[in-house]
């Protein structure tokens, strides 16, 4: 099935109604991890509920599955997998490098997603038309870079110390054969990947709700999208996106050290 643009930008909307009101205000943080920091905030609560609701009104017998809320009806064939926003850590310090994030899986595969930065007005979406931009500058069709080498790369992940153990020392291997190595960003970067800007994401230990919907946006835009071992990315994981697929072969070899 395809996904209108139109129902995109709608989401888009009723999100940022209830996100941008409540960036840099310093509102109040929850901590949903003991022992560690796993920070919600009102404006994530707030705005997958009206996701949701917008979800279910257009599409009923669809299944959801949010960061916030659970899921419900995830037997259907179609489950729209939510993260109402994707770098919360981000959202809180006052940087705009988080977004929206909402996909569409069919038995089991991601077939379209949507990631939205209210704060900038960008919207980068794919669909049955495949991955388009819309924001500063005019829309776009949206194409990756062609990088086939690990030193002309750059490179984003989270943070190294989320690789643990033997895992880190080759992932330190893997940075130091690439031209530029930035931290951070979280769905940003997956979305410059798309857009031509960031060459590979490598980032452990994701939740589904953190990729589904860039799958189909740097897929569609000819990158590649994977687990670290070159399984499906749709349930999370340690996931590894690159450009094209000459430069995902070469980084999946590199993190395998």
């Amino acid at each position: 099935m395809d996904i209108s643009v139109d129902f995109m930008r709608r989401i888009a909307q009723v999100a940022a109604a209830e996100t941008l009101p409540r960036f840099r205000a310093q509102g109040a943080v929850a901590n949903k991890e003991q022992g560690s920091f796993d920070p919600v905030t009102e404006a994530d609560r707030e705005a997958e509920r009206a996701i949701r609701a917008l979800i279910s009104a257009e599409y009923p017998d669809h299944g959801i599955l949010g960061e916030e809320h659970g899921s419900e009806n995830i037997s259907s064939r179609h489950v729209w997998v939510i993260d109402p926003i994707d770098g919360t850590r981000a959202f809180i310090s006052g940087l705009p490098v988080w977004g929206t994030l909402v996909g569409l899986t069919v038995d089991g595969d991601a077939v379209a997603g949507m990631m939205a930065q209210p704060f900038t007005g960008e919207l980068f979406y794919a669909n049955a038309s495949g991955s388009h931009y819309e924001g500063p500058g005019g829309p776009r069709k949206l194409t990756t870079r062609k990088t086939t080498k690990l030193d002309q790369a750059t490179l984003f992940t989270t943070t190294p110390a989320l690789f643990k153990g033997e895992a880190r020392n080759r992932y330190d291997a893997f940075e130091r054969q690439i031209q530029l190595a930035r931290y951070g960003a979280d769905c940003y970067a997956f979305a410059m990947i798309a857009s031509g800007s960031v060459d590979i994401v490598a980032d452990p230990g994701l939740k589904p709700y953190d990729i589904v919907a860039l799958i189909p946006i740097i897929e569609k835009a000819g990158g590649v999208v994977t687990t670290f071992d070159g399984g499906p990315a749709e349930k999370g994981g340690d996931v590894l996106a690159a450009a094209t697929p000459e430069l995902h072969a070469a980084a999946m070899a590199a993190l395998r050290g």
